[in-house]
């Protein structure tokens, strides 16, 4: 599987493309299992400081996930997926050759409570080396669309700066463009079926809204990076012994 001119013109004008067929159900089966076994594991283990972090509102009993770090580190599941040549060989079309996973995401985004993420560019949180350097692969682990909170993309923001975020006092892992900057870029929905790939730019803005149906929206977010390219000015802490060389 490879990019077609016209599908390297979209990301490139866009920011974003949308892939479909990436994964069969039957790997969709393994990974979703494999993480909701992962966020049990876990939840059972979190310490009270992480829990602002990891655990998700508004879910009643509070006793659901917002999200998982570094599964391609840690899963072997999650670990082959990053490696499938489908989407490597995508991956490369973007970025080059050859390519390592600097950082990966589970997002669970539950049924009836899976809470929105606001405005924000990549490029901000990981602060590459090179601005072109980093694509995100945000593999659609159940079918994503506007009831469920897919994605939603400003086109051609790949193009502009990236801008300064801000953080709520009580979510400090919630860094996002204020209101003022990101209301002057319009937002359009990207849903992707249950096995397809939405890919995008490093300086896209992006944000999902609240799941508003009775279905979850998982979906695992791959952050990789070419040889060239290190998260060099990060506004986060990463941890460079979990990078995941994949060529």
């Amino acid at each position: 599987m490879s990019l077609s001119s016209q599908q390297t013109r979209e990301f490139a004008e866009k920011g974003h493309l949308t892939v479909a067929g990436v994964f069969t159900d039957a790997e969709m089966d393994r990974a979703t299992a494999d993480a909701q076994d992962w966020a049990a594991e876990t939840l059972a283990a979190l310490p009270a400081d992480q829990r602002a972090w990891y655990v998700e509102r508004g879910t009643g009993d509070g006793q659901l996930l917002r999200k998982l770090d570094n599964p391609v580190a840690h899963r072997e599941v999650f670990r082959a997926l990053a490696g499938k040549p489908a989407l490597t060989d995508l991956v490369r079309g973007i970025v080059g050759a050859p390519i390592k996973v600097y950082f990966s995401q589970i997002f669970f985004k539950p049924p009836g409570g899976g809470g929105p993420k606001p405005v924000h560019q990549d490029n901000y949180y990981f602060g590459p080396s090179s601005r072109d350097g980093m694509v995100t692969a945000w593999i659609a682990l159940d079918d994503a669309d506007v009831e469920n909170g897919c994605l939603y993309y400003g086109d051609g923001t790949n193009l502009g700066p990236v801008y300064d975020h801000i953080a709520p006092e009580d979510k400090p892992f919630d860094l996002q463009i204020p209101a003022e900057k990101a209301d002057r870029h319009p937002m359009t929905p990207a849903p992707v079926a249950r096995g397809g790939v939405s890919f995008h730019h490093g300086n896209t803005l992006h944000q999902s809204s609240d799941n508003r149906s009775d279905r979850w929206r998982r979906a695992c977010a791959v952050h990789y990076v070419n040889a060239d390219t290190v998260f060099a000015n990060p506004a986060l802490p990463y941890d460079a012994s979990l990078v995941v060389d994949i060529d």
